[in-house]
């Protein structure tokens, strides 16, 4: 379980969060939903330890992330936090394959395993047969199940996912919310994902609403 408290954040004068608590449950689908400026990706950030608070505590199952040090953060963020952004953000001159792969190899995991347990997240997404090819040979929503499954590849505690249909058109997006939905039910794997989707936040299984820089609904 994660455990989000007292977060608080600012840049200069405007504060962006707001003594944010919440806990998020192993095998859940939060969604984070509000206007702009409301917090949520910033909140994304923290919660997935690329940005740091200026107060308050964020806790793995019981251990607080926030006292690391960069080196055993970053170690962490490779093994227990998956990252989908809303434009996929593979590299180009990589097959999909070896985009998949990267997370393991950078986490140490041997060429074998690596592209072994790529090769079993593909299948399951069906793109199997896609493989290898480069991303600008891929549709949006091929691209896109490729992120999902390189923010899989290390078998994370928490998939954080930041309007990650938003760039893709209403099939893809379907399919795109099926697959999170599935993942869940069949991994048991956790979701938090910042959407502005009405339709993805009626399916969550919990929908938290932030407005000037807390949480006012779902908690």
């Amino acid at each position: 379980m994660i455990e989000i408290k007292n977060i608080n954040k600012s840049y200069g004068a405007l504060k962006v969060l707001d003594d944010v608590s919440v806990n998020i449950n192993d095998g859940e689908v939060v969604t984070v939903v509000g206007p702009s400026g409301a917090g949520k990706t910033t909140l994304l950030q923290i919660v997935g330890t690329l940005d740091a608070p200026d107060s308050g505590s964020v806790l793995y199952d019981g251990k607080d992330v926030i006292t690391m040090k960069e080196s055993e953060l970053a170690r962490f963020r490779n093994q227990n936090i998956g990252f989908v952004f809303q434009f996929h953000q593979l590299l180009p001159e990589f097959t999909m394959l070896e985009n998949v792969m990267m997370p393991a190899l950078i986490g140490g995991a041997k060429q074998r395993d690596a592209e072994g347990r790529a090769k079993e997240l593909l299948d399951y997404m069906g793109l199997g047969a896609r493989m290898e090819h480069k991303p600008n040979e891929l549709s949006g929503g091929e691209r896109q199940r490729a992120a999902v499954a390189r923010a899989l590849v290390n078998r994370p505690s928490v998939v954080l996912a930041d309007e990650p249909s938003g760039s893709l058109d209403t099939h893809n997006r379907a399919e795109l919310h099926k697959l999170f939905f599935r993942l869940r039910d069949e991994l048991e794997q956790t979701f938090v994902i910042v959407t502005h989707d009405e339709s993805l936040s009626s399916d969550a299984d919990r929908v938290l609403r932030m407005r000037d820089g807390r949480i006012v609904t779902g908690e």
